[in-house]
């Protein structure tokens, strides 16, 4: 069973530098990671990255790598001089199994890798009009792309908490899951179609919990987290 003390990830989903800064300092300590994504790092870049890493926290850096295998084996090279590198990376397991062996060969267990499996934001009917098989739900085609990530060498998949159990059932306990969606009771859905309480994913089989807006755009965020890590039982 994979083992995280402390499974909250707080998204810095802004632009603004000196905010994410300051909620990624407030909140060591209370959470597990902090995430940047695309909206910050296109902000910032590597400056922006290590300004937040100096807070203290491990990063997920949520990129989302989706390109020909050799196009994103660069890419990870280049973000593998980044000083702290990420504690977690994410490219799409939808690039196929060429791209995510090049994924992993590139990171070279330096950091743990990860393939976006479904995305929380699309339903069934959203898969359908992609273009994915109509005889299978979100919980089949996230369980079968987590699968090829396992046989990838990918150490695990960004999920929705629907799907945890199967994935967890297919690949092992000891193959990570990082369950956005998260939303504490009574929270707003938002722009969020697949959520799931904390206590529900974690016991669904979540490893880390992508926590955003209930913290971020809490009064004190810091509290929020708190309260959180009190209901999961792990303050």
């Amino acid at each position: 069973m994979t083992t995280i003390s402390n499974p909250i990830c707080v998204p810095l989903d802004t632009p603004d530098l000196s905010r994410a800064v300051e909620l990624a300092a407030a909140l060591n300590g209370h959470v597990g990671y902090v995430k940047i994504g695309l909206e910050f790092f296109y902000a910032h870049g590597a400056s922006g990255y290590e300004a937040v890493a100096r807070a203290g926290l491990p990063i997920f850096l949520d990129l989302k790598l989706h390109d020909i295998p050799n196009t994103v084996a660069a890419g990870l090279a280049s973000l593998m001089r980044l000083d702290p590198v990420p504690s977690i990376i994410n490219v799409h397991t939808t690039g196929g199994p060429a791209m995510l062996r090049a994924a992993a060969d590139a990171v070279a267990d330096r950091v743990r890798l990860i393939g976006v499996t479904i995305l929380t934001s699309l339903s069934d009917a959203d898969l359908a009009a992609a273009g994915f098989a109509p005889d299978k739900g979100t919980a089949e085609h996230a369980t079968g792309l987590a699968r090829l990530a396992r046989e990838c060498g990918l150490a695990g998949v960004v999920c929705s908490a629907h799907d945890t159990a199967g994935i967890k059932q297919a690949c092992g306990a000891d193959f990570l899951t990082v369950v956005p969606g998260i939303r504490p009771a009574g929270s707003a859905i938002q722009d969020q179609k697949r959520i799931a309480t904390p206590r529900a994913a974690c016991d669904a089989g979540a490893d880390i919990l992508v926590i955003g807006r209930p913290i971020t755009q809490a009064d004190d965020p810091v509290v929020a987290a708190v309260a959180i890590l009190e209901e999961l039982g792990a303050a």
